[in-house]
């Protein structure tokens, strides 16, 4: 896998038949940047390719597995979309190509045919939960903490959150969760089902996380593969037609004066005051 050798916001290591992927940011929190979604899938194609790597953990470092979405990294590339004459096609077009370019990068976890295994401590939020979404299994420490957080920005999250997190933790839970953006602690979490199992410290996940890689990694491994891929069929296509419905949907409605407010209060460090224009 020399083509990993040069990344810059992840970290893969392969100890026998497992394979550990770690956030590294650059941004504050691991949050994730362009560099983030360019290495994505890149790296979780080498892995899927890797016949070697029988299953794969994906954590963060530092305390916090990511902050989500680096907004300011990010904003560049969404400042023409919200600048722009609201009736022009253009930029909401090339828009959707970037976010579904997003869109893809998220996907390339949920497509390994390796099972995926997420070790979450402390904050998962936005784009954090879009990722571990995508993961086969999650687990957390103690402290971790997750949030849907996207509409407390102003933005109807898709990047997988909404699609994928319907068939873990169900309807109820997920509008709840959603229409909300509140925090959900470790506990919690793990009463909805979005996390399997909660340990104590980061340690504690993660060496109980690279335990489940490795009995998984015991089994046929085609026969794991092919179980992920049955497991998977009526899913996929489900998540797939959510995800463009999504696109097109915020490429339509993103722009907006609330999502403008949004952005000013994040780097104002105050609470916005959404108008509903």
């Amino acid at each position: 896998m020399a083509d990993l050798d040069q990344l810059v916001s992840l970290n893969v290591k392969v100890t026998g038949h497992v394979a550990e992927v770690t956030l590294l940011g650059p941004g504050k929190g691991n949050a994730m940047g362009p560099d983030f979604w360019r290495e994505l899938p890149v790296v979780f194609g080498a892995l899927d390719a890797d016949p070697q790597v029988r299953a794969v953990i994906l954590t963060g470092s530092g305390a916090n597995f990511s902050y989500g979405l680096d907004l300011p990294a990010m904003m560049p590339s969404w400042a023409e979309l919200l600048g722009s004459d609201p009736a022009l096609a253009e930029p909401r077009t090339r828009f959707l190509h970037d976010l579904r370019r997003l869109q893809d990068s998220v996907t390339s976890v949920a497509a390994c045919r390796k099972p995926v295994i997420a070790a979450v401590s402390g904050w998962c939020i936005g784009g954090g939960v879009d990722v571990i979404s995508a993961a086969d299994i999650r687990l957390a420490s103690a402290d971790a903490k997750f949030s849907v957080r996207e509409v407390k920005v102003a933005i109807v999250a898709d990047l997988g959150s909404l699609q994928r997190l319907v068939g873990i933790i169900g309807e109820g839970h997920l509008r709840e969760l959603a229409f909300t953006g509140r925090d959900v602690d470790a506990r919690r979490a793990e009463k909805i089902g979005l996390v399997n199992d909660v340990y104590e410290t980061q340690d504690d996940v993660l060496d109980a996380a690279r335990k489940l890689a490795e009995e998984i990694a015991a089994n046929p491994p085609l026969v794991v593969q092919g179980v992920k891929d049955v497991l998977d069929t009526a899913r996929a296509p489900q998540v797939a037609a959510g995800l463009r419905y999504v696109g097109a949907w915020n490429s339509a409605f993103l722009p907006s004066k609330d999502l403008g407010e949004a952005a000013q209060a994040f780097f104002e460090r105050r609470p916005p005051k959404f108008t509903g224009e």
